[in-house]
Order: C-alpha cells, then sequence, then structure tokens
C-alpha cells in the first residue's frame, strides 16, 4: 500500500506542475521532479551544469547553463545563460525558469555556482565567462550577489584579477560548478581549477567585498568540492580524470600547505560531485555527518548514489542509490525540514532531476535526523 500511495503522489505533483515524474527513481523518495528539459522549448539545445542551494530564508535555488545553440561547453558555445527556478515549499514545486546572465551572442557564462552567506543573508553566484568574438582562449571569472534569497541579483563582477595570475591569462582556469561554503568563522571558500597548474582554493574574509586565493597547488584535482571538517580543517574532495577513484587533500592551516591521499572507496568515473556538510556536534548535533553524491562507478556516468560518513571524511557507507542509469554532475543541500536535496543530470543531459529523501531513508532506518540541542 506504502508504495502504491507513493506512485500515487508522484502521479499527481507531476500532472500538477508540469514536470515529469520517473518512476525508474529509487523507492521511497519523496520527491522527484524534472526541472529543466529542452524538450519544452525548441529553442534550447540543453540544460547543463546543476548547483542547488538553501537560501537564508529557506528557499531552495536551483541553477544551470541553458545552453542554446548546441550542448557544447563554454569554449565552443557563442550562446549560454545562467538561468534558475525558486522554490518556496521544499522543493514540491518551482517557479519559472528566469534568466539572471544573458549576455549578447558570441559572450557566454557557465558553470554555476553558489556560496551562502549566512551572518550577511547574501547568496553569492559564480560562473566562468568567455567573450568567443574577441578573445576565444580567454577564460574570465565572475560573481554576481542576491541579498534578497534569489529575486534579484546585481551587476556581474569580475574577480579574475584577485583570484588568477596575470600570466595564467591564456590558460585554461575555471570556478568549480555547484557550490562553495562557509566556515564556522564566517570565511568564505571555493575551488579554482588552472588545468596547466592545477587547482588552488580561493575565498574572502570580508564576506565578499575582496578575494584572496591560496597559491598551494593540489594534484590531482579537476573539478572538486571543499568542507570544513569539525576540527577546522579544510578538505578537498577532488574529480581525478583516468584514475577510477576521487582524491582528498587535507589542510591544517588554512590552505596554505596540504596533504593528498587516494579515496579508493569513492569510485568514480572522472565527474563533478558534490560533498556537503549534513550535521556538526559543535552545532548541538548528536553526531558529525558528512554527504557525498556522485556517479558510482570507475569507468560510466552512471548510478547516481549518496553516501554518508561519521567521521569527517574518513571512512563512507556504501550509499544509496538514486537513479541506476546514465547519471552525470550532481549538487547536493540540506532542506529547512532537515530533508536532503539532490540536483543531478540525468539521461545524457535530457533530464535534469530534483530528488529529495531523508536521512532515515538514506541510511534504512538506522539514523535519522533530529534538531539540535539549543
Amino acid at each position: 500500500m506504502k508504495v502504491i500511495t507513493t506512485i500515487l503522489y508522484l502521479f499527481v505533483v507531476a500532472s500538477l506542475y508540469g514536470q515529469n515524474s520517473n518512476f525508474q527513481i529509487a523507492e521511497g523518495v519523496i520527491t522527484s521532479l524534472d526541472l529543466f528539459n529542452s524538450s519544452n522549448d525548441p529553442k534550447v539545445s540543453c540544460y547543463r551544469i546543476p548547483a542547488l542551494a538553501t537560501a537564508p530564508n529557506g528557499d531552495l535555488i536551483v541553477a544551470m547553463d541553458e545552453r542554446v545553440p548546441s550542448c557544447a561547453d563554454l569554449k565552443g558555445n557563442k550562446d549560454i545563460n545562467i538561468v534558475i527556478r525558486r522554490s518556496k515549499d521544499n522543493g514540491k514545486t518551482w517557479s519559472d525558469i528566469e534568466k539572471i546572465v544573458d549576455y549578447p551572442l558570441g559572450k557566454s557564462a557557465s558553470d554555476p555556482s553558489m556560496i551562502v552567506d549566512n551572518i550577511t543573508k547574501e547568496i553569492f553566484m559564480f560562473y566562468n565567462f568567455m567573450d568567443l568574438d574577441n578573445e576565444e582562449d580567454v577564460y574570465y571569472l565572475h560573481v554576481i550577489k542576491s541579498k534578497d534569497n534569489g529575486k534579484t541579483w546585481s551587476m556581474p563582477e569580475d574577480i579574475t584579477p584577485q583570484i588568477a595570475k596575470q600570466e595564467w591569462h591564456n590558460d585554461f582556469k575555471f570556478i568549480t560548478s555547484g557550490r562553495g561554503i562557509q566556515t564556522r568563522s564566517g570565511v568564505l571558500l571555493h575551488c579554482m581549477v588552472n588545468l596547466n597548474s592545477g587547482l588552488r582554493v580561493f575565498g574572502s574574509n570580508d564576506h565578499g567585498k575582496t578575494w584572496f586565493f591560496r597559491d598551494s597547488p593540489l594534484f590531482p584535482a579537476d573539478e572538486s568540492k571543499i568542507v570544513e571538517l569539525a576540527d577546522g580543517s579544510w578538505m578537498v574532495n577532488s574529480r581525478s580524470n583516468n584514475t577510477g577513484i576521487r582524491h582528498i587533500h587535507i589542510s591544517q592551516d588554512q590552505g596554505y600547505s596540504w596533504t593528498t591521499r587516494e579515496e579508493p572507496l569513492l569510485i568514480d568515473p572522472g565527474c563533478n560531485a558534490s560533498i556537503i556538510r549534513f550535521t556538526d556536534k559543535a552545532d548541538g548535533f548528536n553526531k558529525n555527518r558528512l554527504l557525498f553524491s556522485n556517479a558510482k562507478s570507475d569507468k560510466d556516468r552512471v548510478n547516481m548514489t549518496v553516501r554518508i560518513s561519521y567521521d569527517e571524511g574518513k571512512t563512507w557507507s556504501e550509499g544509496k542509490t538514486i537513479y541506476e542509469g546514465d547519471s552525470a554532475y550532481s549538487s547536493m543541500t540540506i532542506l529547512d525540514n532537515g530533508d536532503i536535496g539532490l540536483f543531478f543530470e540525468k539521461d545524457d543531459h535530457t533530464e535534469n532531476a530534483f530528488v529529495s529523501f531523508s536521512l532515515k531513508w538514506l541510511t534504512d532506518g538506522k539514523d535519522a535526523y533530529k534538531k539540535p540541542n539549543k
């Protein structure tokens, strides 16, 4: 009876809001909605590169590339825009698609990522920019911000001079899509990749007024995510192409030096993934918990899976499969009600699915979310 009820609920949600629900998504997932599908707009070739964040007021924001003439990446595409949708009810319903970065033809923006500043209540959205009509090989690094939970956004700011060296002008460099973090002390942190010279961590000590970068390159490290560990260390979880696994980099001195190790348990086909903090004892929770999502395969982009760690990333659960089929980039967030939200590319980018589920479901009833002790 429970399975039938779940299927009926998903069918009703899809019917009411015109968003596809796919019953191949794992049983027990609370919400399953296809939020961006190019078949709904003949002018768009595809949507790619998911980013997901919870705004200071609890609203959800999802962002993507709107790739117009083709599905090609930034360097090969003269018309890519950044689009978003917002939800006020933990992902059950969503606003229409809104275009928040839209340059004239020949100039493109790609790879959105967000940091939420819970002190100033601002959201920073980063993206990579190219003027393909004038400097076809030059990547610029931009940021915009919202002071009203994603309703409106500022004009773009070029922060390339602050977080990249002048001699990198013609290098293939980009800010990792998805999300960055705010540390317990209020520092904003994110990852920037230079494919010629390694990954660097960059951030801000003054809530985005100025930006710094640590010139301590990490290898191997393509698209990567950063989290703060319970002891204050920084941990970068990295895509490592052609290795079949992830790599972990840890700094105990705010990014000036790093130790690197292989992470054989986290198999990976060379794809962007997501790692976030779920709970921290310092906030009154009973356990420290980290979450990790990726295409759990050492060769193919398939099998979207979410894992949990109770020891700050030293070990991980086998994980729960969200979708067995074609799966690529993913981004996670914690919903206002304590559930987990996951936004990921599905079926060769033809769908971009938002799903939500509880900690209890993820752990087969062995663990459950409980509001922190005050």
